[in-house]
């Protein structure tokens, strides 16, 4: 199972910042488990949504160069609020360093106003070329997905929404 932590991206400050939203709906799969007369987002998922945010401002920064981007460490978890269906989930990433082959972040998840999770991200950014024989078309074909996936999730208007604000 495949997780899309991701609705939208509301604001890219590429090198600096991204905000982006999930809305958690009752028909999500993993919720019948989790809990079946309490239904809630999995910690663990909402730190998720924060890496998947995350990977968004690496993949800027580097011009999609590298197409694998994953959580190689979470500090400082801190869970407040439960995200119910119905809600959704505003995370807030902000850059703390993006080198060539890791990136460290600073995240927090809002419920409305309510801090829901907090922590500090770091993540490893990889190329299959570099692992596998046939690397060079498995990274092909998965920039091309997540590249469709940023038009998809509202990437470019969020680059432009992000301008617009600043120069106001």
């Amino acid at each position: 199972m495949k997780f899309l932590l991701v609705d939208k991206i509301e604001c890219l400050e590429p090198g600096r910042r991204i905000v982006t939203t999930k809305s958690l709906s009752l028909a999500e799969e993993y919720l019948a488990d989790h809990f079946p007369t309490f239904p809630v987002l999995p910690g663990v998922l909402m730190l998720e949504a924060m890496t998947q945010s995350a990977a968004w401002l690496v993949r800027i920064q580097q011009d999609f160069r590298k197409s694998i981007i994953v959580l190689s460490s979470a500090r400082n978890v801190r869970y407040n609020y439960f995200l119910k269906p119905g809600n959704t989930l505003r995370c807030e990433v902000e850059v703390i360093s993006i080198a060539e082959d890791t990136a460290k972040f600073k995240g927090s998840g809002y419920v409305a106003d309510r801090l829901a999770v907090s922590a500090r991200l770091e993540l490893k950014c990889m190329e299959m070329a570099d692992k596998v024989r046939h690397g060079k078309d498995i990274d092909e074909r998965i920039t091309a997905q997540v590249k469709e996936m940023f038009e998809l999730v509202g990437g470019p208007a969020a680059l432009s929404a992000c301008s617009q604000a600043a120069s106001d």
